[in-house]
């Protein structure tokens, strides 16, 4: 098995991080992320609470489908959605990731990887973090 990999999930845009994060989850990387509360979105922040609050109104809690209002599950969600996760291959893949709020003191000292061309600074629009998309659909601190 591999070593593990610490991504810090800081300024990072949330569907290409998650795509490469996928990719490498199926390559055989272990994978940690910190900083999921500040991994950002696209758009303006309105329409990406309303989006949201929109999907938490859809299924119930007994059927699903399953919403959570956490950063991490939420990116975690993201991820597992670029994966083959009913098969196998995507099941394995998926529980080699980890995905924290901040950075866990067992990793404070380990160097952190960052993807420069995932980065928001490329981004033309506005964005919205995931801690204030989910602070908005009701995560509580």
């Amino acid at each position: 098995m591999s070593e593990r990999t610490v991504i810090d999930g800081e300024g990072l845009i949330l569907g290409r991080m998650a795509s490469e994060v996928a990719r490498r989850l199926l390559a055989g990387e272990t994978i940690d992320i910190v900083n999921a509360e500040k991994i950002v979105v696209s758009g303006k922040r309105q329409m990406v609470v309303s989006k949201e609050l929109e999907f938490l109104g859809l299924g119930g809690h007994e059927k699903g489908p399953v919403h959570y209002r956490q950063p991490h599950r939420i990116v975690r969600k993201a991820i597992r959605g670029m994966l083959p996760y009913r098969k196998p291959t995507g099941q394995k893949a998926f529980r080699r990731l980890r995905v924290h709020i901040g950075v866990p003191e067992d990793l404070e000292a380990v160097e952190k990887q960052t993807m420069p061309g995932i980065h928001s600074s490329t981004l033309s629009r506005r964005f919205v973090t995931v801690g204030e998309i989910a602070e908005a659909i009701g995560w509580k601190k």
